[in-house]
Order: structure tokens, then sequence, then C-alpha cells
């Protein structure tokens, strides 16, 4: 697989031989999702185009944070190392109240929360996008769109007028407001905003006035989470207007910290003003037909231990591969219906997960018991490593076929030593999938079963003694483990067990896969 795809390139008529018009793939908004979302298609050798409504990234930035799951999936591109030269590693992150999640304590490569801009996030994204042949349209707003059997067919506002774009398949990862989502007729049920928050970015006349962290005053609390030029500063907003999308205001804002503190801090310049608020909402799909949704586009929750950018990478990384696999023609539609079941499980413990710490958190002191015990539990040594696994998502795990009972099942695979080089490196490269077996008896016949497969899953041997319990370990291209040997079954079982998961996960193997088509 070519490390560097062919230049993604928006036209009004169909490339000659191939069925789609303009790009295999529209991909809307270019946030971390999206852009994550168009490496991923990229790296799999599609024909890929990001449109953006805003004609340049954000000035603000919406959070500072990665935490250890997406460092996983980053490692699985050999872009962990680029990330975390960016910013110090902590090994603890906010709870519930004043309780630190034990990081330190997780089953991960990666034990700490990284403190990263989110624009730096998708500025890195974009360059490898970019790198990759994707063709990154902003000022790009999407108007409408129509899919039928044979692909989308979208209308785009440009700022040179009115364009009709034609791809296979369009995602969409434009926000919790998504436009695609409304335009393909996609439920978002759950749950309305009742507390709401106000947050400013702004340079204080006095910038010893308020410290870091939370500062309780006469009528509410304060967080300031100090930035370099100025300070980020949230509070509750005790009287939210009717429009919850007013503009916040400098005075308003003024007015609500004064009040919260019981005393003037006077703010020099205000860089961003927003208000958000508690509202919990999950698509009712993710897939309709030949649209897909990702990221806030597919799921809303309150802030509560800043997981959405993270959300937003493990979705584009779930849809990436298997959105590629199907483009080219080698998997069949139905692939695509394992990225809903696993990302909406996924999203439905996100909002679960979030909705329990806001709860928690905003009820004073009725439920300071709670936040007590759960303070307690997430130092236990018994349950430190539990909690922060549950709330960052590293404890996720996909349903597998053929269940063995192996600790790596549906789980990330860690780094294995290979003959050639690692996993992690192995992935990195090809962005396809890897069957690693060991040298006992029997393992030539999975390598034989395999082989049809070879142009999506790479198959090499691990150094000795580095899959525990099982002679063959089947490799997604996100890293989890789609399935593991079991050692004491016959070799034939294990063989047919080894060809019904190659064919789920990567289409009919090669000598049946057919041209591509236009089939719906």
């Amino acid at each position: 697989m070519p490390d560097t795809p062919a230049p993604a390139t928006a036209r009004t008529e169909p490339p000659a031989g191939t069925p789609y018009g303009d790009a295999d793939v529209l991909v809307v908004g270019a946030g971390p999702a999206g852009l994550m979302l168009a490496c991923e298609l990229a790296l799999g050798r599609v024909r890929t185009v990001l449109l953006e409504r805003h004609p340049a990234p954000p000035g603000f930035c919406r959070g500072f944070n990665l935490n250890a799951r997406s460092l996983e999936l980053l490692d699985r591109r050999g872009l962990a190392d680029r990330f975390l030269a960016e910013g110090p590693t902590v090994p603890t992150t906010a709870f519930v109240g004043a309780a630190q999640l034990n990081l330190a304590a997780m089953r991960s490569e990666h034990p700490y929360v990284l403190g990263i801009a989110q624009t730096r996030v998708e500025e890195l994204l974009a360059e490898r996008a970019m790198d990759l042949g994707v063709r990154i349209l902003r000022g790009h707003r999407l108007t409408g769109l129509r899919q039928d059997d044979s692909g989308v067919h979208a209308e785009v506002d440009s700022p040179d007028g009115r364009m009709l774009l034609r791809s296979g398949w369009l995602a969409g990862c434009d926000g919790g407001r998504s436009t695609v989502r409304k335009l393909a007729g996609i439920g978002f049920p759950g749950t309305p905003a009742t507390r709401f928050t106000l947050l400013g970015d702004v340079v204080l006349a006095d910038p010893q006035a308020i410290p870091f962290g939370v500062t309780a005053g006469a009528n509410g609390t304060v967080f300031a989470i100090p930035r370099p030029g100025y300070v980020r500063l949230i509070t509750s907003d005790p009287q939210p207007p009717d429009n919850r999308d007013e503009p916040v205001t400098l005075s308003g804002f003024q007015d609500v910290l004064d009040r919260a503190l019981g005393r003037r801090v006077e703010i020099a310049e205000a860089r961003w003003l927003t208000r958000f608020g508690d509202a919990a909402r999950l698509a009712e799909r993710l897939r309709h037909g030949r649209v897909l949704l990702a990221g806030d586009a597919a799921h809303i929750h309150p802030p509560a231990g800043a997981i959405g950018v993270n959300a937003a990478i493990d979705d584009a990384m779930n849809l990436g591969w298997k959105l590629a696999l199907v483009a080219r023609g080698q998997a069949p539609e139905d692939l695509l219906d394992t990225y809903h079941a696993e990302r909406h499980a996924a999203g439905a413990r996100l909002l679960r997960n979030t909705r329990a710490q806001q709860l928690v958190a905003a009820e004073g002191e009725r439920l300071a018991p709670v936040r007590e015990l759960l303070a307690e539990l997430a130092r236990a040594e018994q349950t430190a490593g539990y909690l922060a696994e549950e709330i960052t998502a590293v404890a996720t795990r996909y349903p597998v076929q053929h269940g063995s009972g192996h600790p790596w099942e549906g789980r990330m695979v860690p780094d294995v030593p290979l003959e050639r080089n690692s996993l992690l490196s192995l992935l990195a490269r090809t962005g396809g999938g890897a069957l690693l077996v060991d040298g006992s008896t029997g393992t030539d016949s999975l390598r034989a079963v395999a082989e049809p497969w070879t142009d999506r899953v790479t198959v090499l041997s691990a150094q000795s003694d580095t899959l525990p319990d099982t002679s063959a370990v089947l490799v997604r291209p996100d890293g989890h483990a789609a399935w593991t040997a079991t050692p004491s079954a016959p070799q034939r079982t294990t063989a047919q067990q080894l060809r019904e998961v190659l064919h789920h996960w990567f289409g009919p193997p090669a000598a049946v896969t057919g041209p591509k088509t236009s089939a719906a």
C-alpha cells in the first residue's frame, strides 16, 4: 500500500475509469474528526475532498488535551511522538469535585494526559492530510445533499458561487449542529441542556487577580486556567437568555464574574466569549445509506473530562479503514454497519459517563458523600485503573467473532516485536490489517488461509514468546484484535475461524473480489 496517495481533486465531470465524480468520499467539517478521517481515507488510497464552511481555522481554542486513548490511536499511525513534542504530560486529570483520576494506574502505553491546544491538534492533522493528498476546501458550505444507489450529490456554496459535487460517500463531521445530520434526516434524541456555563479567554488588568484552579467566591466559583498571554475563566451562567445562541458580551461576562467572586476583577480584553450547556444527545444512527456521521455530529455531551476531541479521533479511526475498504470495492457496504454498532455503543457510554460526572459534581451538598466515595475509588489500588480506563475510553473493547476469552480480544493490541520492526511501525506504514503468527506447528496453515487477503492484511511472524497464550492474532487497521487463535482448538477449526473473520472484516478474498462497482 503506497504511503502517499495521489492528490484528490474537485472536478465537474467524473475522472476516467472511476464510478464517482469529484471524490470517492466527501468529508464535511475540518475539525479533529473530519481531519483525522480524511487522513485515514487518504492513507487507504481513497480520493478525499474535505469541505469546511469557515474560510480559515478558528482564532480561538476549544480544548487543551489529548488523552491516553487518542495517543494510543495516533501511535498506530506513527504520529504520537509528533504530538507529544508539543506539550507536557500529566499522570492525573480532573474527575468529580476535587477528585483526580490516577492515569498512571491504567494499562496503557501512554498513562497520562497531554497538554496541547486543539488548534494545534488541527494544524498537525491538516498538515498530514495535505501531505497525503487530501484537498481541503475552506470557505465551502454544504447547503444540500441527495443520495441514490450510485452516490451522493452535494450542493455547496463556495467563494466562486454555487457548486455541485458528486461522490460515492459523504461523512458529516460538522459539529453538534451538523448540517449533514439535518439534511440526511437523522434524529438526534437525548436530553436538553438544563445548566449553562460561561467561558471566556480574557486578559485581566491584574493577571494575579485570580489564581490557577478553582476560586470559591461569595456567590459561586470560577475556574482559571492560565494560558500564554491570557487566562481562560469558566463559571456558571446563573441567568442564561431565552435565546441560548445570543452572543456573550464583555459587559455581561464581567457582571457574572464579579457576582460569582463577590468582588471586582477587571477584564482588560476579551479574546473569545462563549456559552455552553450540558445537553447530551446521540444520533439515532451513524449511517444512513451513503451518509455517515462522526464526532460531535454524532454525539454531544457535558464537558466533563474534556473528552470531545478524543471521542472524535476515536470515531474517525474506526470509520476510516472500513470506509476505505468499501470505497475501493474490496469490502461490502455492510462493513459500515459495524461502525454504527461499535461507535454508537461507545457514544452511549460516553454520554453515560459524562452525564454521571456532571450530575454528581453539580448537586451541591446533597451528593457530597457520593463525591467523597468516588474520590476514594479513584485513589484505591483495586479501582483506580478501572475508573481511569473507563472515563478515558482506554477500556474500549469491540465485539469479536469466535471469541476465545483471550485478554486482547476486541482491545487495543500492545506493540509486538516482529521479524521486521514492530506492530506499531507496520500499522503506521501500511494502514492495513496484520496477522501475527508464532512459529508453532500449524501456523503455516494460517498463513495459507490469509494468502488471498495479503493485499489488505500483512502476515508476519512475531518474535518468540510475544503472543501470550495464543499462536496467532488478527489485528485490525485501528489496532484492535479482531481474533485470537485458541491453542487447544483443532487446526481445521482454527483455519476456518480465521477465514470467516478475514472475510467479515476485510471483504472477499482477492480471487473472488470483483471490480469496483456502484452498487448500493
